[in-house]
C-alpha cells in the first residue's frame, strides 16, 4: 500500500480507539477477520448459507444465495480458504460514518490472498498459479492457485448496540461474480 493510505488507515484506527472502542487493536481485529473469512468461505463452498445468518448481513446473504446456486462445483470449491492457507492479509478502506438517525458505524475492508487446490482451468484470469507440488512420481502433480477475496466488516457503535462485527460485502473476484 502507499504511505498515504497506510497513514490514513492508522489515523482511522486512532479515531476508533479515541471515540468508539478504547480496546480496539488492528492486530486482534485482523486475527478475528482471518478466522471469520476462513469459516464463511468454507460455509459458502459447502452451500451452508443458513449458518451465515449471524455473520453476514441479510442483504449480502440474499445475493449470495442467488450467486452460489449458479456456480460450477470447481468455483464453489475455490471459495474455501483454510486459515493456514491464507498467505497475506491487508486492510483496505476504513470508514467511520453516521447515518441520518445518528447511528455510528465503522467499516473495515480486508483483503485476503489464499492458496487453494481447486481444479480451476489455467486460463482463469485474475488468479496466479503459484507452484506445483510433486508427490511420489512426476505424473502426480498437485496445482495450487493464489486467489484473492475482499470482505468488508461493519460494526455499529451506537450506544446499546451489539458489539458484533458483521460482514457487509463479500467478493471473490472471477469466482463469485
Amino acid at each position: 500500500t502507499s504511505p498515504f493510505a497506510w497513514l490514513r488507515t492508522r489515523f482511522y484506527y486512532l479515531l476508533i480507539r479515541l471515540y468508539f472502542d478504547q480496546e480496539f487493536s488492528i492486530e486482534e481485529f485482523t486475527r478475528g477477520a482471518k478466522q471469520a473469512f476462513s469459516v464463511v468461505s468454507k460455509l459458502l463452498s459447502q452451500c451452508k448459507l443458513d449458518l451465515l445468518d449471524q455473520l453476514v448481513s441479510a442483504e449480502v446473504l440474499q445475493v449470495l444465495k442467488e450467486k452460489i446456486a449458479l456456480l460450477p462445483d470447481n468455483h464453489r470449491d475455490a471459495l474455501a480458504a483454510d486459515i493456514d492457507a491464507i498467505m497475506y492479509t491487508t486492510e483496505g478502506d476504513v470508514r467511520i460514518y453516521y447515518d441520518d438517525d445518528g447511528m455510528k458505524f465503522v467499516s473495515i475492508l480486508m483483503r485476503f490472498w489464499y492458496l487453494n487446490g481447486a481444479n480451476l482451468p489455467d486460463e482463469v484470469p485474475g488468479e496466479t498459479k503459484v507452484f506445483q507440488i510433486v508427490f511420489g512420481d512426476e505424473s502426480m502433480k498437485e496445482k495450487r492457485h493464489l486467489l484473492t477475496a475482499n470482505y468488508e466488516f461493519q460494526r455499529e457503535f451506537t450506544e446499546g448496540a451489539k458489539p458484533d462485527w458483521t460482514i457487509t460485502r463479500i467478493e471473490h473476484p472471477r469466482l463469485l461474480e
